[in-house]
């Protein structure tokens, strides 16, 4: 008996080989019949985002019930030099996605950012806040999101914040390999934000999307982040104090780990100073409740612990 036959959701996951997308396969398998692919998956299709036209035959070709989007132009910077390409993909293979889930009567789940605010205040943004972007990134970002909603389709947009994961570069890494090489270290402190894991990312999308199914009522923008807000150098002591309690090599001492603005890192783009995102709405609605950020980060660097046992 084959999937449709016995009522099991197709799942289409694109993006599947990025950090968000890596969990997602995970989190979405006990859903429905999962197909993850990503612009260089071996074999006849792919998921070529910069080649906005090929989406829409890919989708009629898989008859999904459930497109989840995990691919995205998240180079921050790089967006700055090359804004047609981020368009293309932010953007413009977004709204491809979304009208050709509006013509099937799929569902589509889409990521977005705290970038598409302006960062400005000291309050979390609840969904319904004026937007104001920054940066190509946050722009490119907010027209896909407008592209979902304009579609008609059902949808989930979960903005986030601050995402890692273990698989891969990340902050942390960054962050303990310098405090194992340097005496001194310069940590941005006047951005604030919530540290967000790709594996709670993706268990909230999979248990989200599990409830809208059967809810539709439930479509709709969610902030989806971890309890609690921080600094990028508070970020940078807890994960630098982690280490030396459990005898890492640390050799930058407490005292010589300094907070310094913004400024004093120029960047091409320009980032949010405030990117706390209030997840009221996605309590209320869906019961889930985020763990503190400082949780997902402790379990992160537990996972990579035996990377970090080297110099």
């Amino acid at each position: 008996m084959n999937a449709a036959a016995m009522n099991v959701p197709r799942i289409l996951l694109l993006g599947c080989n990025g950090q968000v997308g890596w969990e997602l396969q995970r989190a979405l398998s006990p859903l429905g019949t999962l197909t993850a692919l990503d612009f260089d998956t071996p074999g006849p299709r792919k998921a070529d985002f910069s080649q906005p036209e090929s989406l829409a035959p890919l989708v009629d070709a898989l008859a999904p019930d459930v497109i989840v989007n995990a691919a995205a132009h998240t180079a921050v910077d790089k967006a700055e030099s090359e804004p047609e390409l981020a368009r293309a993909l932010n953007a413009t293979a977004v709204g491809v996605l979304a009208r050709a889930a509006a013509a099937r009567g799929a569902w589509l789940v889409h990521y977005s950012t705290d970038y598409v605010f302006d960062g400005s205040g000291d309050a979390p943004r609840e969904e319904d806040a004026t937007t104001g972007p920054l940066s190509v990134y946050g722009r490119t970002k907010l027209e896909g999101e407008q592209l979902v909603r304009d579609s008609g389709c059902r949808h989930l947009i979960f903005r986030t914040s601050w995402v890692y994961a273990a698989r891969g570069g990340n902050f942390a890494r960054t962050m303990l390999r310098l405090a194992a090489e340097r005496d001194a270290l310069q940590v941005v402190n006047d951005q604030v934000g919530a540290p967000t894991g790709a594996e709670l990312l993706a268990d909230v999308t999979a248990q989200a999307l599990r409830q809208a199914m059967a809810r539709p009522d439930l479509a709709g923008t969610y902030h989806v982040v971890a309890d609690g807000h921080t600094t990028w150098f508070d970020y940078a002591r807890h994960v630098i104090e982690w280490a030396r309690e459990r005898g890492l090599p640390v050799r930058v001492a407490s005292e010589a780990i300094r907070g310094v603005p913004t400024e004093a890192y120029p960047t091409p783009a320009q980032r949010p100073r405030n990117s706390r995102l209030s997840t009221r709405r996605l309590r209320e609605a869906f019961g889930l409740h985020p763990a503190p950020w400082t949780d997902g980060v402790n379990r992160m660097l537990e996972e990579i612990r035996p990377s970090l046992t080297t110099k």
